[in-house]
């Protein structure tokens, strides 16, 4: 099987993905990309470039795979007439319906219409998780209903050919590194997301100063992408936790941030907005028990015990730093269904099914 692979944001989890699609499944994949960077333009952009690319295209393809920064209503009308005869896959990594805006008047719902057409334009499309997938009906019904004078009847056909599809992950490095020897006094406490707002990390270092203040034994790694711009708090937290750090920052190569996860006893999210999760199921399978809010995809990737309302979240903190980190038994149990040793086999069916 043939597929055309059009990504106008190539970088970050959604240059991850695709690569690892491209080393485990048995088909021949081309890639048409641009670098991941002023995400708007390629969404309003992207379609017409592609489509100029794929008329000068002396190859022949069974499919195409676009992520949601593809605009496949346009691509459809501008694109080669042999796009009219091979179905299109859409893989949502995102919806712009959820994605947090600093104030919710000042959303451009443009882009969250774009999402919808390109859904209904799609043949088939796919979901990182059930909460992407929810949250994308609920924000299509919702704007249908603005419009009530122009009806659209798409949801039911929407949910019909919609999927979710986990991104996979590869173990196999992490899983050959020997585990680190923790000490059992001395819990060590990860952070390893994005440095921006919609990761709540005032919520986050407020606890740790509590807890600080409180003379509560306990270590830091603060990992995660960080930008040009990102919240004050980073800078007050290097500060006031100076004595707690044993890393503070970005890391490149993947086998030292591994190393630095496996010193971590517990792994904590305080996110507002989150699609999936990577990047704490990494850290559990690094032997990181987990913390997380009951909201988001969270309640979906782990169980109960390993979910935390926000009121009283410091005790709870406190609690689970005495259980200590997880055993390899247990933190692969809870990751396993995420490899893509288990998930390889779903996408090489959605992919190879024939347009609905």
């Amino acid at each position: 099987m043939r597929i055309l692979v059009l990504e106008p944001y190539f970088g970050g989890s959604h240059r991850r993905f695709l690569e690892d699609l491209e080393k485990i499944l048995p088909f021949s994949f081309h890639f048409l990309t641009l670098p991941a960077r002023k995400w708007k333009w390629r969404m309003r952009f992207s379609a017409p470039w592609f489509a100029e690319k794929m008329a000068s295209l002396a190859l022949e393809f069974d499919a195409v795979l676009c992520s949601t920064f593809v605009d496949v209503a346009t691509l459809k009308g501008m694109g080669p007439d042999w796009l009219h005869f091979i179905p299109v896959y859409t893989y949502f990594h995102e919806n712009q319906f959820a994605y947090p805006v600093q104030v919710e008047d000042e959303r451009d719902f443009h882009f969250a219409l774009t999402n919808l057409t390109t859904a209904i334009s799609s043949d088939r499309i796919a979901f990182n998780s059930r909460y992407n997938l929810e949250t994308f009906l609920a924000g299509c019904e919702k704007i249908v209903k603005k419009v009530a004078d122009m009806k659209l009847d798409v949801i039911t056909s929407l949910r019909n050919k919609s999927i979710v599809l986990y991104p996979g992950m590869d173990f196999s490095t992490m899983d050959l590194m020997q585990r680190v020897e923790r000490e059992k006094n001395d819990p060590v406490i990860v952070w390893n997301h994005r440095w921006e707002h919609d990761k709540n990390p005032e919520f986050f270092f407020d606890t740790l100063f509590s807890l600080d203040e409180q003379g509560v034994a306990f270590k830091v790694i603060v990992l995660g992408q960080a930008f040009q711009r990102q919240p004050d708090i980073f800078n007050v937290a290097r500060d006031r936790l100076a004595h707690r750090l044993l890393y503070f920052g970005y890391i490149e190569d993947v086998e030292k941030y591994y190393e630095l996860l496996g010193q971590g006893t517990m792994v904590i999210s305080t996110s507002v907005h989150e699609f999936y999760g990577m990047s704490v199921i990494e850290a559990v399978r690094a032997g990181c028990r987990p913390l997380l809010p009951r909201r988001l995809s969270y309640p979906e990737l782990f169980s109960d015990e390993y979910l935390y309302d926000d009121a009283g979240f410091i005790e709870r903190v406190k609690k689970d730093l005495q259980l200590g980190p997880l055993d390899t038994e247990t933190s692969r149990k809870l990751t396993q269904e995420y490899s893509w040793a288990n998930l390889s086999s779903f996408y090489e069916q959605w992919l190879s099914a024939p347009s609905s």
